[in-house]
């Protein structure tokens, strides 16, 4: 487990930046690409699902069930599952509704006109660029996390968990860098907040290893996979299907879903 340390975190890296590629694509776009993100949205969430479902919580469980007895390893692998998903829940709920990265805005809705009031709008851009940063790394402390511990465990996983976040991130990044650039005029400054919210995905990976690692037995990384499972779910049904819906139409969203399931499925098979 332990060599595979370096791995997952360049993945959660990787997956964390994502948010500058948002950053990026703000500057230049000036109309969402509302069809692709639902697509990519749904795909994501796709990914999520399979591998929690399929995978996360089934190796949580046989760890579990193999160090406590198969009833009180099945019923610490379900509290740990729906564990997880308490804990972003609460996560989510703490950050209000217009700052909160998975509320869905266009690049065209957060531009908008310039009113006659043009200075106070720009103050008012500014603080939700400001805020919309904190919240993204808010979310991105368990993000991060899970996403490093599905790699330790399971690198092949990891590379699967690592694109579907970095999908994910890359409409925070727009929601960052597009209030902040129009406040501020400036792309530098604009990209540098979707940046730094991007990092703190590995921080927050780092940070939960560093905690647990002392403490790192079979028992509790497998409470640990179980409730990185139910993050990953309550992020793909509560935030990316719906966002991927509300940017598209129905069925792409879906589409995107099923590709996603598909694509991973088949991927774990070859590797």
């Amino acid at each position: 487990m332990y060599e595979n340390v370096l791995t997952a975190l360049g993945l959660t890296i990787l997956a964390g930046l994502a948010t500058g590629i948002g950053g990026a694509i703000a500057f230049f776009a000036k109309k969402t690409n509302t069809k692709f993100l639902s697509v990519a949205l749904g795909f994501s969430a796709g990914v999520m699902v399979y591998i929690s479902f399929v995978e996360i919580f089934a190796e949580a469980k046989r760890m579990l069930v193999g160090e406590l007895g198969n009833k009180t390893g099945s019923w610490v692998a379900l509290a740990a599952f729906f564990g997880g998903m308490f804990v972003i829940a609460l996560i989510d709920n703490l950050v209000p509704d217009y700052e909160n990265p998975h509320e869905t805005r266009k690049v065209e809705d957060i531009r908008g006109e310039d009113p006659p009031d043009w200075m106070e709008k720009k103050s008012k851009l500014l603080r939700t660029g400001l805020f919309t940063a904190l919240a993204v790394t808010i979310h991105n402390f368990p993000e991060g996390f899970a996403s490093f511990m599905s790699s330790l465990r399971d690198p092949s996983l990891g590379v699967g968990i690592a694109i579907a976040i970095a999908i994910h991130n890359i409409p925070e990044g727009i929601a960052v860098s597009m209030p902040v650039y129009y406040a501020t005029d400036s792309r530098p400054k604009a990209f540098l907040y979707s940046f730094l919210s991007g990092i703190s995905e590995p921080v927050g990976a780092v940070l939960g290893y560093l905690i647990l690692s002392r403490f790192m037995s079979e028992t509790l990384f497998g409470i640990v996979f179980a409730a990185v499972g139910g993050i990953m779910v309550f992020i793909s049904f509560d935030q990316l299907l719906p966002t991927a819906r509300e940017y598209g139409e129905h069925h792409l969203s879906i589409y995107g879903l099923v590709s996603g399931m598909i694509i991973m499925a088949v991927s774990l098979m070859l590797f």
